[in-house]
């Protein structure tokens, strides 16, 4: 068994902004040059981490052989900016071979998603983070996204989770829209936590609720396409300015409400990249497919109500 560093974690390590860009594909194959460039942007915009291999990424639809090469890629090209791999699979042998193939491509964390075909248990899922951390001193970070993995953590399960050595973050579903609740919500997690494990939220529409309730970081997913907003309303929460973080929020409000009607953010990032020809037409792994016309045609429409700018990612009437 490889010997591990047990005091590799003492300080909170991933907090902040981080976005998680698409895996573009081209004719069925992994478009480098398209990845490349969208790690390029979220550099520019000056994102604190870049979440590869996630749910926007597609992970479950790649085989080893493209995520090692998207690890790779995304690590040469993201410079300073740290890069966490998605290393989900439906076998802790295979989560394994992913954690081996992020190590070697120098990525600075991993997100574990207890993905499976058959229900786990909370056992189960305990079991595959308990692999996870004895394999390697990467921190890792509890990707928990019931809507995917269609597996629900509870408080308490996050809790028995955090105390393995090498958990550095909880990425968290949404919080509830009532501040207050939100702020109970956050705060039950966080008792339950070692000091340096962090908690992220994830939901775009409810990034700046979660910041200004308690969570560390937010993990953005339409912000792997279009990065600058998300970047601001972080900045604004966490220097203290609520106020500004609901408003640039409430200003994206026509986008957010797209999510539900249209089936998520990856299809709406993948229309956003597309439209902006960062990524070519059909750029989702099928059977996956895009929006259609008419979707599209609505989406158009509200990313020019709001302004958005396809060279910068960002409303033209800025907010400073």
């Amino acid at each position: 068994m490889k010997i591990l560093n047990p005091e590799r974690l003492t300080v909170k390590k991933f907090v902040d902004l981080s976005a998680f860009p698409l895996t573009p594909l081209s004719q069925d194959q992994v478009d480098e040059s398209a990845l490349i460039g969208l790690v390029n942007r979220l550099c520019c915009a000056g994102v604190d981490s870049i979440a590869v291999l996630g749910s926007t990424g597609s992970y479950m639809y790649l085989n080893r052989a493209e995520r090692a090469r998207v690890a790779q890629l995304a690590v040469e090209h993201a410079g300073d900016v740290p890069v966490i791999v998605g290393v989900g699979a439906m076998r802790t042998s295979q989560v394994l071979e992913h954690i081996d193939d992020a190590v070697a491509a120098g990525a600075k964390g991993l997100l574990l998603a207890p993905v499976g075909y058959q229900k786990l248990g909370d056992q189960e899922v305990l079991d595959l983070f308990r692999a996870a951390t004895e394999h390697s001193d990467l921190p890792v970070i509890v990707y928990d996204n019931p809507g995917t993995t269609h597996f629900t953590f509870s408080n308490d399960l996050y809790g028995r989770i955090a105390q393995l050595p090498g958990i550095a973050s909880i990425k968290i579903p949404g919080v509830p829209e009532d501040p207050i609740k939100a702020k109970q919500h956050v705060g039950a997690i966080r008792r339950i936590l070692p000091p340096h494990v962090s908690i992220g939220v994830s939901g775009d529409s409810s990034g700046a609720a979660g910041l200004i309730a308690g969570c560390d970081a937010w993990y953005t997913a339409v912000g792997g396409t279009i990065p600058q907003p998300m970047v601001e309303i972080t900045r604004a929460a966490l220097s203290g300015d609520a106020l500004r973080a609901v408003e640039i929020s409430q200003s994206l409000e026509p986008l957010w409400s797209l999510f539900s009607k249209f089936g998520g953010s990856l299809r709406i990032s993948a229309a956003i990249a597309e439209y902006f020809e960062l990524v070519e037409a059909n750029c989702l792994p099928l059977p996956v497919q895009g929006l259609n016309s008419e979707q599209r045609v609505a989406l158009v429409k509200v990313l020019g109500q709001l302004g958005i700018d396809e060279k910068l990612g960002q409303q033209a009437n800025t907010w400073k």
